[in-house]
C-alpha cells in the first residue's frame, strides 16, 4: 500500500495512493475526502449471496464488527483517497504474509486488496470476560499491508517463553496470532483493590501492540462533565 500520513502527528490522516483500477478496502465510515476514487459498500463476508449475507450478520453479531466494508477503487493513475479513524491517535501498517495478526474489535482501518480477515473463535473465558472482540476475534490472512489505530501512541512489546507479559484488556490493539493469551482477573475482587481489571496473560513468542491511552478509561473520566438527563 502506497500511503503517507499527513497532518498532526497525534491525529494523523492516511492519504493513500491508487492507481487506475486499483482497489483497497476500509473500515466502514472512515473516508475523510477522495480523489477520482469509487468507493462502494460491500458485504463483511467472503462469500456471495444469501451465504454471505449471513455470514456478514454473523460477524457483527459475534464480534461488534459492522456488517459492512466499503472498497475503494481508483478511476486514475492518481487517485487517492484520505482515511481517518474514529478516535483520537497513531495509525501504523503491520505487513501480513509470514507473519499473521489477531486484532482488538476497532483496531482495522484499511487493507490492501489482497488482505483478508476471518473470524477465529475465543476460548469461552475469552469471549465472556474479554475486551478483544466477543464470541470471535479478527485474524488476518493473505499477503500485503494491513493499516491499524489506536487511541493515543501504539508501542510494541516483545513476549518470550522466558518472558510472559500481562496487558490491560482495553490497551490491547493487536498481536501476533502464534501467541497463546489467557484473560483473566488482575488482582482480588476484579481488581477491586488496584483499580484494574480484566488483563490478557501473553505466552509465546511473538509480538503484541498496545496503545498508550484506554478509552473506557477516558469516556469515564469525562462521564461526570456531560449533562445529565
Amino acid at each position: 500500500m502506497r500511503y503517507e500520513l499527513i497532518g498532526d502527528s497525534n491525529c494523523p490522516m492516511a492519504k493513500v495512493a491508487l492507481g487506475n483500477g486499483e482497489t483497497i478496502k476500509l473500515e466502514r465510515g472512515a473516508m475523510a475526502y477522495m480523489v477520482d476514487v469509487d468507493i462502494s459498500g460491500k458485504m463483511n463476508s467472503k462469500g456471495g449471496g444469501l451465504g454471505g449475507f449471513v455470514g456478514a450478520i454473523g460477524r457483527s453479531l459475534t464480534s461488534g464488527e459492522s456488517m459492512f466494508i466499503t472498497e475503494a477503487v481508483g478511476k486514475t493513475d492518481s487517485s487517492e483517497i484520505g482515511i481517518a479513524p474514529a478516535t483520537m491517535g497513531k495509525i501504523t501498517r503491520l505487513q501480513v504474509g509470514e507473519r499473521q495478526y489477531r486484532l482488538n474489535t476497532g483496531a482495522y482501518l484499511a487493507s490492501d486488496s489482497k488482505v483478508n480477515y476471518k473470524m477465529v473463535r475465543q476460548k469461552i473465558s475469552a469471549a465472556l470476560f474479554g475486551g478483544t472482540g466477543g464470541l470471535f476475534v479478527m485474524e488476518t490472512e493473505g499477503y500485503g499491508d494491513v493499516l491499524v489505530n489506536a487511541f493515543g501512541d501504539m508501542i510494541e512489546i516483545e513476549v518470550t517463553p522466558e518472558r510472559p507479559v500481562v496487558i490491560d484488556n482495553d490497551h490491547v490493539v493487536a498481536w501476533d496470532k502464534s501467541l497463546n493469551y489467557n484473560i483473566k482477573v488482575a488482582s482480588g475482587a476484579f481488581g477491586f483493590t488496584t483499580g484494574e481489571g480484566l488483563v490478557n496473560s501473553f505466552t509465546g513468542s511473538g509480538k503484541v501492540i498496545i496503545q498508550t491511552r484506554n478509552l473506557a478509561s477516558f469516556a469515564g473520566s469525562i462521564r461526570k462533565y456531560m449533562p445529565a438527563k
